[in-house]
């Protein structure tokens, strides 16, 4: 049996995150050679982090990264803020966030490695939320807008515009960021929550004891004002009356992306 000293599960210990105990059970288990027992901890590490992936993980951080004409957007889930404030987590966010800019979305599974290893160090159920790269058309801009707390990313923006000024652009990203559209026009929201929202608000229209003869004119006008909470066109930019659509003068959105914690 091999000799294990205190200094060797100690430097165990540093390398892999995991406890003293379980450190001298794993070079016992490894008869003393360090990489075998780094194998034995990253193994059972990574089963009891599949026992973590019904936990909730509303936290994390985001990150974005941009280019000529192109930007990514990053969402790295954790249970804790303590974990994703961390310098471990949010270098691998980063890292992520360069590769899907470089090489696109596929680029983020080569970084699976990283993230069990910050899943079995922080003991948490860490994943991916949103990844994506966008790409800017021709003759159209790009605006990007990451909102940090306490040095992480939490809630980050890409739009693209075509014959919006950089200025109002930027606006547009800023108004993403806190409204938080659920879509860019009514054809993006999905037909069945809709649907589900017209029977409630029929059913509140009842209850009012309108006439029913007003009920489908109501609850239309009603159902139009929920459309205005939900897509970003139809929204009043930064509360304001004027919509987002008419402050963009005569100019377009092509799309936006938004990543944020619990969403």
């Amino acid at each position: 049996m091999a000799d294990i000293t205190v200094a060797d599960i100690k430097a165990l210990r540093d390398a892999t995150g995991a406890g003293m105990m379980d450190a001298k059970k794993a070079l016992t288990e490894a008869n003393g050679d360090p990489e075998e027992a780094r194998k034995i901890l990253r193994e059972k590490g990574l089963a009891k982090a599949a026992t973590r992936a019904d936990r909730d993980n509303a936290e994390g951080a985001v990150a974005l990264a941009t280019g000529d004409g192109v930007a990514a957007i990053v969402h790295l889930k954790s249970e804790t803020d303590f974990a994703a404030k961390s310098e471990e987590f949010i270098a691998v966010l980063d890292e992520i966030a360069a590769s899907v800019l470089a090489d696109g979305e596929d680029a983020a599974a080569q970084h699976q490695p990283a993230i069990e290893e910050l899943q079995i160090t922080k003991k948490e159920n860490i994943e991916l939320g949103l990844v994506q790269r966008v790409s800017a058309g021709e003759g159209n801009l790009l605006d990007t807008y990451l909102h940090k707390q306490e040095g992480r990313g939490t809630n980050g923006v890409i739009v693209e515009g075509n014959g919006v000024d950089a200025e109002t652009l930027h606006m547009v990203a800023l108004h993403i960021a806190f409204a938080k559209p659920q879509g860019l026009s009514r054809d993006d929201i999905d037909p069945a929550v809709a649907a589900t929202e017209r029977e409630a608000l029929l059913e509140i229209t009842k209850a009012e004891g309108k006439p029913e003869a007003a009920w489908d004119k109501i609850v239309e006008g009603r159902l139009s004002a929920w459309y205005g909470e939900q897509v970003l066109l139809e929204q009043g930019l930064n509360g304001d009356k004027t919509s987002v659509q008419d402050s963009l003068g005569g100019g377009t959105i092509v799309s936006f992306s938004q990543a944020y914690l619990g969403g």
